[in-house]
């Protein structure tokens, strides 16, 4: 079975908030015939469009292709969190890489924000950016790491924002007792996605690109792309196409692993927001399957919580996610659920990004593991750079490739489910 064709109509957004509330894209055709370019990028998400803007704007003539919408895939559905770093934390990265290469990653972390800031800014994309995240820990031990964290975040990286909230902090900033403590930290943010993802759309066709929806790509050979019913040459073909990527390239697709994740979006909530959120931030948990939440613009809780590790979406994905809702917030539970929507993902064994170069003339950027609004934006640009010859930011990325997962195969998405089971009994239990 096919993720892209498994749990959505072809070539129609799924009924989210999201789509519900962003001015629709004129739709792009869909491709007939060869084409001839100097760039093909598979992918309409926030990979393949920020490659493409960034490629076009030194100098590429660079085609995008989208099996179904621009935006349509995890780039249009997700939380929104803009976050600063990587996906792993800086005592792991330290650890691991050494002290050099993680200040080097912090640093490329550190840029993904400003660059989504800095492209929302000059092209006037109305992606109702705003400022703030807090971690909400569960456990006393979860509150003490918190508070260790933000302290290293300020003395060793000069994030001075950074925060550590007790038990009544957090309670007095996400009105919910179920937590021990946390922290906040004011240069990530969070945004409308999917605005997001139509903007830089815009931007792209007005720097040159070439974009084709329902189209999608069939199999990849050196130097061509072939689809339903065309093909397209190009020196360089880029996979942006994360949880969606199928059997296009096994060399990528053996460290990537497709997940899906659930959302809803409440009625608005009017006066009792505030007793929600005291501030406009995002907020994610510790949990291992991470629960997080915002208030939109016009005053709903978006709340993202629960996963499944096969194809196909449960039937009624509110109640996977009203679930941890109500645990966190039991007050709502009078509260109406207006939308609600599924999306895929794609994880990887150490939750760091997959940037590969498989073979000559293809390259790869994926497997965000749920960090991917300004990382996937940033890939992007250092995918069009190290096409270009600059190959310093790819170089550290790759460096932490993530290991390959199970092998592919019947048996992957059971041993990936069992693992995520265990750390889910562990969450309950308290650690």
């Amino acid at each position: 079975m096919n993720l892209l064709h498994a749990n959505d109509r072809p070539g129609e957004y799924p009924g989210s908030w999201y789509a519900a509330s962003a001015e629709p894209l004129d739709p792009f055709p869909a491709l007939e015939g060869g084409l001839r370019a100097d760039i093909v990028v598979i992918g309409g998400g926030f990979t393949g469009l920020s490659t493409a803007l960034h490629a076009a704007r030194l100098g590429y003539d660079v085609v995008v292709i989208e099996a179904h919408r621009v935006g349509f895939g995890a780039s249009g559905r997700n939380g929104g969190q803009v976050l600063v770093g990587q996906r792993k934390d800086q005592v792991w990265l330290e650890k691991t890489f050494g002290k050099d290469d993680a200040r080097k990653l912090w640093d490329i972390g550190w840029e993904s924000v400003e660059l989504v800031k800095s492209l929302i800014e000059e092209n006037g994309i109305d992606a109702e950016w705003r400022t703030g995240v807090a971690d909400a820990a569960w456990t006393d031990e979860d509150a003490a790491d918190a508070a260790e964290y933000a302290a290293k975040l300020r003395d060793d990286y000069g994030l001075a924002s950074a925060q550590a909230l007790d038990r009544d902090g957090i309670r007095a900033l996400i009105g919910s007792d179920a937590f021990k403590g946390g922290m906040i930290e004011r240069a990530s943010g969070h945004l409308h996605p999917l605005r997001f993802a139509f903007g830089l759309a815009r931007a792209a066709v007005k720097a040159g690109v070439r974009i084709f929806e329902r189209t999608e790509a069939l199999s990849v050979k050196t130097g061509s792309v072939r689809t339903a019913k065309g093909t397209i040459r190009a020196d360089q073909v880029v996979l942006a196409c994360n949880g969606y990527l199928g059997g296009l390239e096994r060399k990528v697709a053996a460290r990537i692993m497709p997940i899906n994740n659930f959302i809803v979006a409440t009625e608005p909530l009017g006066d009792r927001a505030c007793e929600v959120l005291a501030e406009d931030i995002a907020v994610a948990d510790t949990k291992f399957v991470v629960n997080y939440w915002r208030l939109s613009h016009d005053g709903r809780l978006l709340f993202g919580g629960g996963e499944n590790y096969g194809y196909r979406f449960p039937q009624d994905v509110a109640a996977v996610a009203r679930k941890p809702m109500l645990e966190i917030y039991p007050q709502l539970a009078d509260v109406k659920i207006d939308h609600s929507w599924g999306g895929t993902l794609a994880i990887t064994r150490s939750r760091m990004p997959d940037f590969a170069r498989p073979r000559p003339g293809l390259w790869s950027a994926s497997g965000y593991s749920g960090h991917g609004v300004a990382m996937a934006t940033l890939a992007g640009k250092i995918l069009a750079q190290a096409m270009h010859g600059d190959m310093s930011r790819f170089d550290v990325m790759a460096k932490a490739r993530p290991p390959a997962l199970p092998p592919l195969g019947p048996a992957r998405g059971a041993l990936v489910a069992l693992a995520m089971s265990w750390f889910a009994l562990r969450d309950r239990m308290g650690k």
